[in-house]
């Protein structure tokens, strides 16, 4: 009966209905799985690594994640195609084709290792080793069924060139690098868009054994490999590109961290938390170049000295290179404080603003004259650096010699309250102690700012006078102030480049150059040494000093950052000529001093001194007021028709013709020289007049005689000299050949040492201008 049943027993199939019921309860079970179980792909900011490049994605510094691993994304765009061509032909050429596994190539596998007893060829495919480089996973059976279904869902969920990005990221390459780009860019020196066939080959076969093929330590076993890739592409490639990739021998530079503008990167990583790749806009060349000329100077810098460079792009308001220290690994020198950003004193960098501020407020043209003499500024009695004084002086001289008191001068004109507040219109921030507000010191240094607020300042006189904020990521925004009107900024930077229309004085320790636009600045104490140029292309400022704040003496603006600055220009900028043409505001006339208007051929008696000068908006506002005497500055008096000598109506009877002349300051009138002091000062008193009041009556030297020559005793002996002034009580300053050697009281003697041969100009001088001046020669 039993076996009637079953020989009666036929399958049925069951209905459509219930197949579909079981497959759509498998995919809802494997939906279910794949939600509670999903890939393990990075997603942004799940990796602690980042790395830092240059615009052309260089890299500058990479910051290794929490396992030591070092990674340079890239996107598959980034990669040579000859090195995805040798991926997928050497490890697995049916990439497109299947799911994720290839069942042929799992039992090829199989076979072989059954028939050799160890493993002859893998059988995982490109997807399979990415779901074991996201998630290890241990070499056994089990383990690799659970890489098959990783591999499965990796398909499920990504596009074969996703798939592929995520291979070129995270394929192990030996030591910590991970990724094609690392290796490249560390055992090739290059980019992994720049790979050779022989290149390609060899980053191929590396992640199959990459410690045992490490090309920077077995070059022979790596080459080998590598041909063995190479053997298999023929077909793919061209015969003879294989062939001469056969010849090439494999030479690796020895794997170092990358290390360009380390403290720019340090300063990005931290401001673009979570990301993985930070584009900068540095220029690695000009990285490179910048950090090179810096070394080369380190030997000959003191103890604790450092050094830091800028150079910024002026159309784009880039940055191109950036070194905020002098070595990096040297922390002696305080390699890892950024001087870029340290506030310090500007020493006389903000000069340049001040004079185009008064530009623009037609206070002065390029050839105002202005007094660098002894001055006091309502007790503020500022010297310059060199301890001399030069009397009258241009806008443009004092500009380019950065003369102190003739600054003071002008910024008390504009108020030192009005300067700081236009500077900070224009994007640069001055810092005070606490408590402290704007005065006159701070055009000679009597603030803070950093270097980089000046760069971003200085480009305003390449840009029309709009200065601008660095950038220093390509997706930065493009921000702008209005620091000067372009009229001013083009008077200024011709100034400071070739002195403006009369020609430049060349400033010790660095010799003129055409197309540069600079200026040194050295702040108290010899603490901070500047240079800031500025050419067509590129603003470029240095600093040099103690990020301590200890003094560095003999070290200033002019002598050690100058000639740094000049070198990079050479290096980065060598064609900086260019011609340019002034704004429709800027204008050529030839002024008078010391009246300081315009030349008038009918008025040739007020001008005692022409020079050609840039006018502004065509104003030439005239010299600034007398400080010393309220007496206008234009002088009419009587001299005798025939003799030529003065007179007046109550001393002479005689006829008579009447003079107009220009009056100096006060103050400038012992600077003149004989022949200008002919024509500055009305002639001498006829006879009969002799009891009339001479014009600078009332001191006296007194221990030398005007025309006097002393002899020395011995040629090693100085000769000295005691010297007194007579008929005043107050304070005198003493002069040798216009510098400054006493300020004292006129009862005090002065003794003197005579050093130099030839004439020597012994002036001394009261507060209100008044002066006597002997002239000695010394043999």
């Amino acid at each position: 009966m039993r076996m009637d049943r079953l020989a009666s027993w036929r399958w049925a199939p069951k209905a459509p209905a219930t197949w579909a019921w079981w497959v759509l309860a498998a995919l809802v079970v494997l939906l279910i799985v794949d939600r509670a179980f999903p890939p393990r792909v990075p997603g942004p900011g799940a990796s602690t690594a980042m790395l830092i490049v240059a615009r052309d994605g260089t890299p500058l510094r990479a910051f290794a994640d929490r396992d030591h691993v070092w990674r340079h994304p890239v996107t598959l765009a980034e990669v040579s195609p000859r090195y995805i061509e040798a991926l997928v032909r050497y490890e697995d050429r049916w990439f497109r084709w299947h799911p994720g596994v290839n069942p042929l190539a799992l039992a090829r596998a199989a076979w072989q290792w059954a028939r050799h007893g160890h493993i002859v060829s893998g059988g995982s495919t490109i997807t399979m080793q990415v779901a074991r480089m996201l998630e290890p996973m241990p070499k056994t059976i089990l383990g690799k069924f659970k890489q098959m279904l990783r591999a499965l869902q990796l398909e499920a969920h990504y596009s074969k060139d996703e798939i592929l990005g995520l291979y070129v990221n995270h394929v192990p390459m030996g030591g910590a690098l991970q990724g094609v780009e690392a290796a490249s860019r560390a055992y090739l020196g290059k980019p992994a868009r720049l790979l050779s066939h022989a290149d390609a080959a060899l980053l191929t076969v590396l992640p199959q054994a990459p410690s045992r093929l490490r090309p920077d330590r077995a070059p022979e076993r790596a080459r080998q490999a590598r041909d063995k890739v190479l053997r298999r592409m023929a077909g793919t490639w061209l015969d003879d590109d294989v062939r001469d990739a056969l010849e090439e021998p494999v030479v690796a530079q020895t794997v170092r961290d990358p290390l360009l503008a380390p403290l720019l990167a340090e300063r990005l990583r931290r401001q673009a938390a979570g990301r993985q790749r930070v584009d900068t806009t540095v220029d690695a060349y000009a990285q490179q170049t910048v950090e090179l000329l810096l070394t080369h100077r380190l030997s000959g810098l003191p103890p604790r000295v450092s050094m830091a460079a800028l150079v910024v792009d002026n159309d784009s308001l880039e940055v191109r290179a950036y070194a905020g220290s002098a070595d990096f690994s040297d922390d002696e020198r305080f390699a890892h404080v950024d001087m870029v950003r340290a506030s310090r004193s500007p020493g006389s960098t903000l000069k340049p603003f001040l004079y185009g501020l008064a530009l623009d407020e037609g206070l002065i043209h390029s050839e105002s004259l202005l007094a660098d003499v002894p001055q006091s500024f309502g007790g503020y009695q500022p010297g310059n650096f060199q301890q001399s004084f030069h009397g009258p002086v241009s806008v443009s001289e004092a500009l380019v010699k950065s003369l102190n008191v003739p600054a003071v001068e002008v910024l008390e004109r504009i108020e030192p309250k009005r300067f700081v507040s236009a500077l900070r219109s224009g994007g640069l921030k001055l810092e005070f102690p606490k408590g402290e507000s704007p005065n006159l010191s701070v055009i000679l240094g009597g603030a803070s700012t950093s270097l980089e607020q000046l760069v971003g300042a200085y480009t305003a006189f390449a840009r029309q006078g709009m200065a601008g904020t660095l950038r220093y990521l390509p997706q930065a925004p493009k921000v702008e102030q209005r620091m000067l009107s372009a009229g001013a900024a083009y008077i200024i930077r011709d100034v400071l480049e070739s002195g403006g229309p009369v020609g430049r004085a060349v400033e010790a320790g660095m010799g003129a150059r055409r197309g540069i636009a600079w200026k040194t600045g050295t702040s108290f104490g010899f603490r901070d040494a500047w240079a800031i140029g500025v050419s067509d292309r590129l603003t470029v400022g240095v600093w040099i000093g103690r990020p301590d704040g200890t003094p560095n003496p003999g070290f200033f603006g002019a002598n050690v950052a100058a000639p740094l600055l000049v070198d990079i220009f050479d290096a980065l900028d060598g064609n900086a000529v260019v011609s340019r043409t002034p704004p429709a505001s800027v204008s050529q006339v030839k002024v008078c001093w010391p009246l300081g208007g315009r030349f008038e051929s009918d008025q040739e008696g007020l001008c005692q001194r022409q020079a050609l000068a840039w006018l502004l908006n065509d104003t030439a506002p005239p010299t600034f007021p007398d400080r010393l005497r309220t007496a206008p500055m234009r002088l009419s008096y009587q001299v005798d028709a025939s003799s030529g000598l003065r007179v007046t109506p109550q001393c002479s009877t005689r006829p008579r013709r009447q003079v107009e002349a220009a009056r100096w300051p006060a103050a400038l009138e012992p600077w003149l020289g004989p022949e200008q002091r002919k024509k500055a000062f009305p002639p001498p008193w006829d006879p009969g007049c002799k009891n009339q009041r001479e014009p600078e009556a009332g001191l006296r030297i007194s221990g030398v005689t005007d025309g006097e020559v002393i002899r020395r005793v011995r040629p090693d002996q100085d000769p000295v000299v005691r010297l007194e002034v007579r008929g005043h009580r107050g304070q005198v300053y003493w002069l040798l050949n216009g510098r400054l050697v006493a300020h004292r009281s006129a009862g005090l003697p002065l003794v003197q040492r005579l050093s130099e041969k030839g004439r020597v100009d012994i002036t001394v001088m009261d507060e209100h201008g008044r002066f006597d001046r002997a002239s000695v020669s010394v043999r």
